[in-house]
């Protein structure tokens, strides 16, 4: 938001400092009231589309919301949740477990748990079937 405001100010700071420079100019003696229209219809239409790109462009798609039915359905857990995260992060068991503070006997046990649930026999499995699902983004 601020990087747009200073750029439209310094866009109209170069157009005021143009102006100034060809205020001074043969061109700009003869033909001000022409040039004056000019930037202040470019101006205008800058700010026409501007914000009707805002107004009238593409809605944000909605945020990922985890598919808490299907997450019920199957009864995953919270914590099985964010091992199934670290998982699609691509980490490994021990690495999981150093993260999440827990002994590496304890993520296998939910990476096992994992498995059964979502009937998968690999990583890359479980991880695809819970984006299928929408559990996962």
């Amino acid at each position: 938001m601020w990087r747009r405001v200073a750029l439209y100010g310094a866009l109209l700071a170069a157009g005021t400092f143009a102006l100034q420079w060809l205020d001074y100019q043969r061109l700009a003696r003869a033909r001000s009231g022409e040039i004056y229209i000019f930037l202040v219809a470019l101006a205008f239409l800058a700010l026409g589309v501007f914000l009707g790109a805002r107004l009238f462009g593409a809605a944000r798609p909605a945020a990922f919301d985890g598919n808490p039915k299907a997450r019920e359905a199957l009864g995953i857990s919270p914590r099985e949740l964010t091992i199934l995260g670290e998982i699609a992060a691509g980490r490994s068991n021990k690495e999981i477990a150093a993260h999440l503070n827990v002994s590496p006997n304890t993520v296998k046990s939910h990476v096992a748990r994992l498995f059964e649930t979502l009937g998968a026999k690999r990583r890359t499995d479980a991880i695809n079937r819970a984006r299928e699902l929408g559990i996962l983004p």
